[in-house]
């Protein structure tokens, strides 16, 4: 049957004592060079600093007792493990998570700190599916998959019912995409509401998959991608998010790494917003003029994340050198 719109509105009624109702924001700056309305959805400012929040307690919310009892078990490079562990926190119920060893120290430390058992792997010679079935097997757990799982899209679009309560008449709506459970969330819930919008996702250039699976038309497999959006490091669509993406999805765009790095220090300078790689994919494609927005537009933004390396943040936006980035540069 796949995800419907009423599953979305269903989740949003499930977890919205639990998240996070967040802000859209503005910024003339980019409205001049974009040349129509763009308006930012903050999910940066969610809880664990990411939507994953979302579909973590969309899924978590049904579960049975029992299941409470036995556990559960996520893998994530980051974002998703650290949503799991603060659900779990939430209802008392033990979380493991398998996340590969390269993952941001800042994720890592903050599943840990939310009460997560942390496993970690070796992404390019371990199986992160496989470890995790595994322990499932072990401890009779519940697996709670990143993406690629009916709570989880329908939670994670219960972003889109607030967005367009907030913004009814946006006529485009971009979004970060690894495995496709935001972007096909999204698109069930904006379509449901509005089947004229426009969707996009954007990718990294090295870890396209989806865009790649599309212009095929199954699903493609890449290896593992050299990119700094640690987020989007997928290597396949998942089969539920990929027939919904299909069907309802006008592109996928890409964006190299500098195109991230100058996204994440434009939303810092011009807007006061601290985005991390991959969820700064959807404005990175905007600035690059990645996307087909026209004037009369109201494009809509889904800033999907803002767990970043200090460092690299520092690094990245020049914080702390009284530097203010032209977006024009």
């Amino acid at each position: 049957m796949g995800v419907s719109f009423e599953d979305v509105v269903q989740a949003h009624h499930r977890i919205k004592e639990w998240v996070v109702r967040t802000p859209v924001r503005r910024c003339d700056a980019i409205d001049r060079w974009a040349g129509c309305k763009v308006f930012f959805k903050c999910e940066n400012l969610q809880h664990i600093g990411a939507f994953k929040a979302r579909g973590a307690y969309a899924r978590l919310t049904q579960l049975t007792p029992l299941e409470k009892i036995c556990g559960v078990v996520a893998y994530s490079s980051g974002n998703h493990a650290q949503a799991v562990a603060l659900a779990a926190r939430s209802f008392n119920v033990q979380a493991t998570l398998v996340m590969p060893r390269d993952a941001p120290e800042l994720k890592i430390a903050s599943t840990r700190a939310l009460g997560g058992q942390v496993i970690l792997y070796d992404r390019l010679t371990e199986n992160r599916e496989a470890i995790a079935q595994r322990i499932c097997s072990q401890q009779g757990a519940v697996l709670v998959p990143p993406f690629d799982d009916d709570p989880i899209i329908a939670g994670q679009g219960t972003l889109a019912l607030e967005f367009l309560q907030e913004v009814p008449g946006l006529t485009l709506i971009a979004t970060p995409c690894g495995g496709g459970g935001l972007l096909s969330g999204v698109a069930v819930a904006a379509r449901g509401i509005n089947p004229k919008i426009r969707l996009w996702g954007v990718e990294p250039e090295t870890g396209n998959d989806m865009q790649k699976s599309l212009q095929q038309g199954y699903r493609v497999t890449i290896s593992v991608p050299h990119t700094i959006a640690d987020a989007l490091q997928t290597t396949k669509p998942g089969a539920k998010t990929f027939p919904i993406i299909r069907e309802r999805v006008e592109g996928i765009a890409t964006v190299t790494d500098d195109q991230l790095k100058k996204a994440i220090a434009v939303a810092w300078t011009q807007m006061g917003l601290r985005v991390e790689p991959g969820g700064a994919a959807a404005l990175a494609a905007l600035l690059a003029a990645r996307l087909p927005v026209k004037p009369d537009d109201a494009v809509g933004i889904v800033l999907s994340g803002g767990n970043i390396d200090p460092l690299q943040f520092t690094e990245w936006t020049g914080e702390g050198k009284g530097n203010r980035i032209d977006i024009d540069r």
